[in-house]
């Protein structure tokens, strides 16, 4: 076959390819289950895109060469001369939020293949909403992997959220049995629920009578976590704190505040009740706890402003031995307060001003920005809004879907902004998976899962809720014109999402991690 040699856009470049040493591992006289041809194949870490085709064998990257032998493919695709990236590592879902969990496995992981998403890691807690029960995790976890049991369309795994102090003791349980390596923090929840303010804590949250989910239990989390990361020194550098920074105490009055004022609506009020200097503030606290109790490895989730990453930098100087990972959304790069979706695009922290936005791509940039995420929580629009007053902030609930969207909407955004495919596939696919002990996801090379997302990046469509597999039925980004488009998701060499349609069965395995 003639190789062939395409002109990538933007500031990536074809460049020869050495097929020498780590990079092709198989002798020409072993064969390939697939052989993937003529792609351009991006690689995190890599400063050029490569034409070359891709052997897989046994669900795994075998070889990478500018021109295998067809004839040693039980199966041959012809790439077509799309993007080869490596298969998306979600990092932050919500599944069975809104929706049995069952179901949303389901649906929302259809979506999550569309979007060239192939591992999907989900927060999960006890509490109202997702099972709606309390009690020890021995007992809830295995539920929600029972639930989750031959329903996914890509591989997933969960973090998990310890909401009393029977959880915090179960840590080193849930890492060692059930390879959970990351666990949450919602620092908002002391006088908050999910949607806005809250009266009994206890009951939101589940927890049991005299126990409170304040500072203290932050503390006592991170001890926990620190203790597990001793227990297993093997998997010390993928045991992980998380943590949603927004101050309670800040939301409650600003609320109050704009609420009685009645001068904002719509997402800039929301904006407005949860201020940028909230999670600012949350980001010092949590920071300060991570240093008191020598808790390393903290990640910083969906970061929206730019005094949010003010604080995380001055931080990350101040504690100069914690390891600091922070998170961005696409939601949050793609919508400001003024997009038309109004409460469609209530989410917690909120999305900001384009001033914010702007602050973002310049962190994202600059890599400053650890990785990209979704945030997806399939939240159906009979019960997003309020029927009597569907325009009232206040009244629609947190969350929204969007892992179908997730690469398209950052290669269009990206692009624009001079960003590298490699950088992109930093953000979407290495640093998730290595953050999270998923060794075997996030790149594409030989003995990696054989997770592949083909995109043709000339071929755009406008966002239509109704072109996704989500039962959502609407998304907040109806209506976007987006530059290139997700053809085919591959995961472990097994064909899942072909040209807008679900292929198969769902495939997905449990991720217990490390992998």
């Amino acid at each position: 076959m003639t190789k062939v040699t395409y002109s990538a856009p933007g500031p990536d470049i074809i460049a020869p390819y050495d097929t020498a040493g780590e990079e092709c591992t198989m002798t020409s006289s072993q064969s390939y289950d697939l052989i993937i041809k003529n792609v351009r194949l991006v690689r995190p870490g890599k400063t050029t895109v490569d034409a070359l085709d891709i052997g897989i064998k046994d669900g795994k990257i075998a070889t990478l060469a500018a021109d295998i032998d067809a004839g040693q493919g039980a199966e041959v695709v012809d790439g077509g001369g799309k993007l080869a990236f490596p298969g998306l590592v979600d990092a932050h879902m919500h599944t069975g939020i809104y929706n049995p969990l069952d179901q949303d496995a389901r649906s929302e992981s259809r979506a999550a293949a569309m979007g060239g998403v192939t591992s999907s890691l989900n927060y999960m807690r006890t509490g109202q909403y997702y099972l709606n029960k309390g009690g020890p995790y021995r007992e809830f976890f295995p539920e929600v992997l029972d639930l989750s049991e031959g329903n996914f369309y890509v591989d997933y795994g969960y973090h998990l959220a310890p909401m009393m102090n029977e959880h915090i003791a179960e840590i080193p349980d849930l890492v060692a049995n059930h390879g959970v390596t990351s666990f949450k923090i919602f620092m908002f929840y002391g006088s908050h629920g999910l949607h806005g303010r809250s009266s009994d804590q206890s009951e939101f949250l589940m927890t049991p009578p005299g126990e409170k989910y304040d500072f203290a239990h932050f503390e006592f989390v991170m001890r926990g976590v620190k203790k597990a990361m001793e227990m297993y020194p093997d998997k010390k550098d993928v045991i992980s704190c998380s943590l949603h920074c927004e101050t309670a105490e800040i939301m409650s009055a600003y609320t109050k505040i704009v609420e009685e004022e009645g001068v904002h609506t719509g997402l800039r009020a929301y904006h407005e009740s949860r201020p940028p200097h909230s999670e600012g503030l949350a980001i010092a606290i949590a920071s300060y706890l991570a240093h008191e109790t020598d808790c390393v490895n903290i990640n910083l989730l969906h970061l929206t402003s730019r005094k949010a990453l003010d604080s995380a930098a001055r931080m990350s100087v101040a504690f100069p031995h914690i390891n600091f990972r922070k998170e961005v959304t696409i939601g949050h790069l793609l919508l400001d307060v003024d997009s038309p979706c109004g409460c469609h695009a209530k989410v917690n922290p909120p999305i900001r001003p384009r001033e914010d936005v702007e602050a973002l791509w310049e962190a994202v940039l600059d890599h400053k920005v650890d990785w990209i995420v979704s945030d997806h929580a399939c939240c159906k629009e009979e019960m997003k809004t309020d029927n009597k007053q569907p325009d009232q902030i206040f009244l629609a609930k947190s969350g929204f879907g969007g892992t179908e969207y997730l690469l398209s909407g950052l290669i269009t955004e990206g692009g624009k902004r001079g960003m590298s495919y490699n950088h992109m596939a930093e953000l979407v696919s290495r640093n998730p998976a290595q953050r999270y002990g998923l060794s075997n996801k996030g790149d594409i090379a030989p003995g990696f899962d054989a997770d592949i997302v083909l995109v043709d990046p000339d071929e755009g469509f406008t966002v239509s809720a109704a072109n996704s597999p989500s039962t959502q039925g609407y998304t907040p980004f109806e209506g976007q014109e987006l530059t290139a488009t997700v053809k085919q998701t591959y995961l472990r060499g097994n064909l899942i999402y072909d040209n807008g349609a679900i292929v198969g069965d769902p495939k997905g395995q449990y991720l217990k991690r490390p992998t």
